[in-house]
């Protein structure tokens, strides 16, 4: 469920976490038993995805209306593991927006005992799907509303 945020002058939101909870499944072990490092951007997706949903614009949503954020850039920090069946609660803010891109921070945390497992960001730019070289361009008023507060 996605919370109220407010708007800084720096452009950064001041905004509170959307928590989306799920379970590790087998196959996004490693031989080790733990969580593939790469599954936590699926993960992040995963939290990215309900946050726009639960604003009120599903990227399915977006694209109907000709517009598609691509990620372009992604940080990933790892601090515990995570593994097979363990319930974990990804939060997803938006934690900044331009002009023509929107930030997104992240951590997943083990659900059990609250331990933060990893903490991330993915900077998405927006681009024109109308268009066949699909150039970046300006986020839509309506979705800069929605992210910005």
């Amino acid at each position: 469920m996605a919370k109220a945020h407010t708007h800084n002058n720096s452009g950064e939101a001041d905004q509170a976490w959307s928590e989306h909870r799920l379970q590790v499944r087998y196959g996004e072990t490693d031989q080790m038993g733990v969580v593939y490092h790469a599954n936590y951007l699926v993960y992040f997706e995963e939290g990215r995805t309900r946050l726009m949903e639960a604003l009120g614009l599903p990227y399915a949503e977006l694209e109907r209306r000709g517009f598609g954020l691509v990620v372009r850039k992604a940080g990933l920090r790892y601090r515990a593991p995570a593994r097979y069946a363990d319930h974990l609660l990804v939060r997803t803010r938006v934690a900044r927006t331009g002009a023509a891109s929107v930030e997104f921070e992240y951590q997943v945390l083990r659900a059990a005992d609250g331990v933060r497992l990893a903490d991330g960001s993915t900077e998405l730019a927006c681009v024109d799907l109308r268009q066949e070289q699909r150039p970046v361009c300006m986020l839509p008023d309506e979705l800069r509303r929605l992210v910005a507060g």
